[in-house]
């Protein structure tokens, strides 16, 4: 019997529960392509899941492997599926489950062409956050002119944020932690840059606004830095609160969005069918390949180091992206 590494957490806890085990090596069924796994995409939300949090929401139990997304070469096809896959380079997810592995079986609805120019690498560190970020950018409609804030603006796809919200021609003023972070949010094209680690981020946040807040919001960190974000949004504003880091969403009142005709945008909303997600997978990894949109990777461990890997992430330690690496 054929075997592969994978990673799997073997109980709810603090990163060490995420242990290297030996599994059979999956086998593809009709419609599905078995893929050598080269990079694994890496998620907060996945640090968030493996302790336990929203049981109710994240329904898996350990022992499992994590992973949603990933970036490798077809090794071979299921029965009744295409064989022109064979040997292609594929971005899988997300959507996908159990990709912390070497090997892993895919449908082919859940594959993407990784286009000649671009590494698996930066394939992999967009699979996810490229796909999400594409979505938040389409649905709140940046434009020329526009005046937007974005929280968390160092993270893996706080960077692609800025990216797309600058090359769209608005007025980008990125919140993150640390001169570090912030010298990195400005190098990718903010105009302005708040540290929200000091008490009086909202007031310098506004002023570099314009004084007159900001009518987009993009929310990855939610919690009180969430709401105090959304004390700057001027009345017709469109907000996405889509992230948790913090631990929670932002408790934003609809009554009051309401009142000042604040369009809100949460999670659901980045919850896309599948053929939605192959066509903003699509999109991102061609802006990839053409040079005009770049992942920002802060560090990649081996498979076998996924625990170091989640620990950076919950330090808040690294400015854009954790990646693993399948030798």
């Amino acid at each position: 019997m054929t075997t592969i590494r994978a990673i799997q957490v073997t109980e709810f806890g603090a990163p060490e529960v995420l242990r290297t085990t030996v599994v059979p090596a999956p086998v593809p069924g009709p419609g599905e392509v078995l893929i050598q796994v080269s990079h694994i995409d890496t998620l907060f939300i996945e640090t968030q899941i493996r302790t336990g949090w929203a049981r109710d929401y994240f329904p898996v139990r350990p022992p499992y492997t994590p992973g949603g997304a990933l970036s490798g070469t077809v090794l071979s096809t299921g029965p009744d599926t295409d064989p022109s896959w064979k040997g292609r380079r594929v971005v899988a997810g997300p959507g996908l489950t159990g990709a912390y592995a070497e090997q892993v079986v895919a449908s082919t609805t859940q594959l993407t062409p990784i286009p000649a120019p671009l590494s698996l690498l930066d394939a992999a560190a967009l699979a996810t956050d490229g796909v999400t970020a594409t979505g938040i950018v389409e649905g709140v409609r940046i434009g020329p002119g526009d005046r937007v804030l974005i929280l968390g603006a160092a993270g893996g796809m706080g960077t692609l944020l800025v990216q797309l919200a600058h090359a769209a021609g608005a007025h980008v003023v990125g919140a993150a932690r640390g001169a570090e972070k912030l010298a990195l949010v400005t190098e990718l094209g903010a105009n302005a840059t708040v540290d929200y680690s000091t008490p009086d981020w909202p007031a310098e946040a506004r002023k570099a606004l314009g004084g007159t807040g900001a009518n987009v919001i993009l929310d990855g960190v939610g919690g009180e830095l969430g709401l105090q974000a959304f004390a700057l949004a001027a009345d017709g504003a469109r907000v996405s609160a889509h992230g948790a880091p913090s631990g929670g969403f932002a408790p934003i009142d609809p009554k009051e969005a309401g009142r000042r005709s604040i369009t809100l945008r949460g999670i659901a909303d980045v919850q896309f069918a599948q053929e939605e997600i192959s066509r903003l997978s699509a999109k991102v990894l061609a802006q990839a390949a053409a040079g005009t949109l770049r992942p920002t990777i802060a560090a990649t461990y081996p498979l076998d180091r996924a625990a170091e890997a989640h620990t950076a992430i919950e330090a808040r330690a690294l400015a854009g992206k954790a990646i693993l690496t399948v030798a």
